[in-house]
């Protein structure tokens, strides 16, 4: 007898889950590297292997196996090897790794002790160019000694400002550099050199004669963190230049096909992180700056929120063949579309080869520049592989690891809706309807909100909001003033003002929800993470209108956070041109502890111990304040967890927390 189809979304799905990355097609276009994540439900580890699929359709199979991590597959010029990053010889220390395509062992290229941060083949396939930092000496010994390994760090000593990372931990004394590895004496040669700033994300010119990277080089990087520079070094003399362009911050740069023109996406100015990312070119050579996209109003890269990964890919930038065309991705209106611009055409029009309702993650094009490949989520799809042809025509699926989940949120009716604010703007907005959804009914509703706030909701997967909506609630969400997507001025009208046309928007949203005629306005909830709970813990603070709240990985009180976070001073900028002890008044206001007394919403906090991020005590904060007033409350922690728990968060953990998120919601509003 058949199996009947599961037919309600659980917590537990995050364990048969299967996250898909990568979407590498190779030189000829016949075929798809890529990456498939699985969960190992009894030693509650990830692991990932390398898969193939035919461009053309086809079984994917896969391509690399055991119980480690295999990661960023890449093609050879010539198609005959793909390189990518493995844990298999020790689970601490990734090296990179050579396999034929054609069949054979997989054979490490590099037997180096640090992180590799990122490579990139050579032209001519015979050297990798490495972003690579060295582990600091004393870790090495440390590491060497099984007595001093036992006992383990006895302090730890600082001296630059940015000194940690959420999920990472304590940096290191020593800094990325670019190194260039020999495919076949799998030596390096490191080729910057510094104990004061990084050079990252090397890049190859066309001949294979010099690397392009970024770097920051002012006195103290730490201090003036938006001022990257684009350096070319050639690799026979060691010959540094800098490309002279306007400072501010920098990603993803690449030279042309025919190495004349470096292209970089960018954002201008110091502490203005609302202002949009814009795409540039530069002469190789030097010369004058042109911005490609200064005529359109919206923000280069992946700026769409999903719960399944960690934003594999933020933002991307490929030439075509013929240096004619620059291809990226573009977040407008909750969607991520691949666009293009022709840098032969007046005023460099945006285009699109994908404008659907979805996500584009990481593409690749092959060796011509027809075909491309690329990674894609929407709100019932958690992540395939497609691929395409030049003008968007033929696009396909060619995977599909997860269909029990698409098949459960496909059941599951989304509306889309477009309100007016009070004071005429446009506000954008999801709701998602039970599937035991009657409209005759009254049902219990949760407004989620989400973190950044540069960031955006849209058409990408949400396993959290299903899960919630299969049990019995309304789940609702909007854009709110602050985030990216809706323009430059949307995204910094709440520049050093959080919490006010945030707020109103949130507010207005949820005027509008409420009034709907299956909404029960007597059971309406809250939640939110990172700035979400920022947002969440403002709203206790100033309205009674919600029967119950969970607040995580939150933000209470900016004077506390200045300096307390991984990001450091540099949130300063968010609220104020001057630390907290100059502008004491304005730090206050924005912060959410300044209204907690008012606080009646009962509230479950939810917060990481590991959270570099938002510190734990930002949630111990509010936990406390909740508990000093009288009003219900639990503190949930999770130990070795970081601020991304909710997306890359060990899978029993991940479990737990939505098991209470739902409890918490279900004693108050059911």
């Amino acid at each position: 007898m058949a199996r009947k189809p599961k037919s309600r979304i659980t917590p537990q799905d995050l364990y048969d889950l299967k996250t898909v990355s990568g979407a590498r097609i190779s030189p000829d276009g016949k075929h798809i590297a890529f990456v498939v994540q699985r969960t190992d439900r009894e030693k509650e580890k990830k692991y990932a292997n390398i898969w193939i699929v035919p461009a053309k359709g086809g079984s994917p199979r896969q391509f690399t196996v055991g119980n480690h991590i295999d990661r960023s597959p890449k093609w050879s010029s010539d198609g005959k090897e793909i390189a990518f990053l493995s844990n298999r010889l020790d689970e601490k220390q990734f090296q990179l790794f050579v396999i034929p395509f054609g069949g054979g062992e997989a054979l490490p290229v590099s037997y180096l002790d640090g992180v590799i941060a990122s490579f990139e083949w050579s032209p001519g396939g015979k050297e990798f160019a490495l972003c690579f930092r060295k582990k600091d000496q004393e870790e090495v010994d440390r590491d060497s000694d099984p007595k001093k390994k036992e006992l383990g760090v006895i302090y730890r000593k600082f001296d630059r400002a940015f000194f940690k990372l959420d999920g990472e931990g304590f940096l290191p004394r020593e800094r990325y550099q670019i190194h260039i590895l020999s495919k076949r004496t799998k030596k390096t040669e490191q080729i910057t050199e510094s104990d004061i700033f990084d050079n990252v994300q090397p890049r190859w010119s066309p001949d294979g004669r010099s690397v392009l990277y970024i770097s920051n080089r002012m006195p103290d990087p730490d201090l003036e963190p938006y001022f990257q520079d684009l350096f070319i070094q050639d690799i026979d003399t060691g010959t540094e230049r800098k490309v002279e362009v306007p400072q501010g911050e920098k990603f993803d740069a690449c030279i042309s096909p025919d190495g004349e023109l470096i292209a970089y996406i960018g954002r201008e100015g110091a502490g203005r992180e609302w202002r949009l990312k814009r795409l540039y070119t530069v002469p190789v050579a030097g010369g004058d700056r042109t911005c490609l996209t200064m005529n359109n109003d919206a923000d280069i890269g992946n700026a769409t929120l999903n719960d399944i990964e960690d934003h594999p890919a933020t933002s991307q930038l490929v030439w075509s063949p013929d240096t004619s065309f620059m291809y990226f991705q573009m977040s407008e209106k909750g969607r991520t579309g691949l666009a293009y611009v022709d840098l032969e055409e007046d005023g460099w029009p945006i285009h699109y080869l994908i404008d659907e309702e979805c996500t584009v993650g990481e593409f690749s094009f092959d060796k011509s520049g027809d075909r491309f490949a690329f990674h894609r989520m929407d709100m019932t799809d958690p992540g395939s592989i497609w691929t395409g042809e030049l003008g968007g025509e033929d696009l396909k699926k060619l995977t599909d690891f997860n269909p029990s989940l698409t098949r459960m949120a496909s059941e599951m009716e989304v509306e889309e809706h477009w309100i007016e604010t009070p004071d005429g703007r446009k506000l954008h907005g999801w709701i998602i309807k039970p599937p035991s959804f009657d409209k005759q009914g009254r049902f219990p509703s949760i407004l989620e909100i989400h973190g950044g706030p540069r960031t955006q909701y849209g058409f990408t997967f949400m396993h959290e909001f299903y899960y919630l909506a299969s049990e019995g609630y309304i789940v609702h969400f909007c854009n709110p003033r602050g985030g990216q997507g809706y323009g430059e001025d949307h995204a910094g009208s709440i520049w050093k003002q959080w919490g006010t046309h945030d707020y109103d928007d949130v507010m207005t949203w949820t005027d509008h929800v409420e009034k709907l005629p299956y909404i029960d306005p007597d059971r309406m909830g809250v939640t939110g993470g990172s700035y979400g709970g920022y947002m969440t813990n403002l709203i206790i603070g100033r309205t009674d209108r919600f029967k119950a709240a969970v607040t995580q990985r939150s933000v209470s009180n900016f004077i506390s956070m200045w300096g307390s976070s991984d990001f450091n001073w540099q949130f300063q900028d968010e609220f104020s041109e001057k630390p907290p002890w100059e502008d004491l008044d304005r730090y206050w206001e924005q912060s959410p502890m300044k209204y907690i007394g008012g606080a009646k919403t009962p509230t479950l906090v939810i917060h990481s111990e590991n959270d570099m991020r938002c510190d734990m005590e930002q949630g111990e904060q509010i936990y406390v304040a909740l508990k000093r007033i009288g009003v219900p409350t639990e503190l949930l922690r999770f130990p070795d967890s970081s601020h991304g728990i909710s997306r890359m968060g060990r899978t029993d953990r991940r479990v737990a927390r939505l098991e209470h998120l739902k409890g918490w919601f279900d004693r108050y509003m059911k």
